[in-house]
């Protein structure tokens, strides 16, 4: 009987910390929700446009799905958002403007991606899809299989609009100085696991994922006076450039797929290239 109280006092014991521990995760979980985005406001600059509009032949059609990273929140000029970086660059090396359209919701979590796609234009056929978000859903605690649950509906949703996906999983978020301890000490783990996660989901459903941890995360740990804005959570300027940068060649990919599949700006109904 001492044992079996003994044992019992163990278990109560794991239990009660537990509960501590959870209780203290989602207490700081909140405190950084409090902390982030507060210079910079909810808003996010337009830069939903036609790019480059002085080039010939029919436009690229780009869409931008997500939460504030993919909205741009923290960038300076509407130029240095990542949906404006990332369409001058495709402009570029395709020799086509490229219209923008961002349906990113600063803020989003996963589970809203489903509400951004309803939002859109139903005429709208974009060439290139790129979804950015995970951030959120690791500050709020979203489980992972959650996350990409909805992520994968999404892709379902916008590979039946005719759209090549890139995905571009959720950054490191261990150099947040914003979420506090231990939450922070956490942060690199939860964001690795569900960028493992998002990535495995997008494979599986035909995108293509961009692992932007191992991609831009050592420059916002070596760099953070330069790389994050006001709130030290969301992309300055060069954050959003390096961030494009790596994200680009994934995006031209997707359009040189979505060109031979007949879906892009560059050819007709039955794939034959338009001159």
């Amino acid at each position: 009987m001492r044992r079996v109280r003994l044992l019992a006092r163990i278990v109560l014991g794991l239990v009660f910390a537990t509960a501590g521990i959870r209780l203290l995760l989602n207490t700081q979980a909140a405190i950084a929700r409090r902390r982030i985005g507060k210079p910079l406001g909810e808003e996010s600059l337009d830069a939903d446009r036609l790019w480059r509009r002085r080039l010939a032949g029919p436009p690229i059609e780009l869409l931008l799905l997500g939460d504030s990273l993919a909205a741009g929140l923290g960038a300076e000029t509407r130029k240095q958002t990542l949906g404006a970086r990332l369409a001058k660059g495709l402009a570029g090396s395709e020799g086509r403007s490229v219209r923008l359209t961002t349906a990113a919701v600063v803020g989003s979590e996963s589970p809203g991606l489903g509400t951004q796609i309803d939002a859109l234009a139903p005429e709208l056929r974009p060439d290139v899809t790129v979804i950015v978000v995970g951030g959120n859903d690791v500050t709020h605690r979203l489980p992972a299989s959650v996350s990409a649950e909805h992520l994968g509906a999404a892709i379902v949703r916008l590979r039946a609009r005719g759209a090549e996906v890139v995905v571009g999983t959720c950054p490191d978020l261990g150099a947040l100085r914003a979420v506090p301890q231990p939450l922070r000490r956490l942060a690199p783990s939860l964001s690795r696991r569900l960028a493992e996660v998002q990535a495995e989901t997008a494979t599986r459903a035909g995108a293509e994922a961009v692992d932007l941890r191992r991609a831009v995360g050592p420059m916002f740990f070596d760099e953070p006076e330069a790389m994050f804005s006001l709130d030290r959570f969301h992309p300055s300027p060069l954050g959003y450039r390096r961030t494009a940068e790596a994200l680009l060649p994934a995006v031209r990919r997707a359009l040189a797929r979505s060109v031979a599949e007949g879906g892009g700006p560059l050819g007709d109904a039955s794939g034959a290239l338009l001159v």
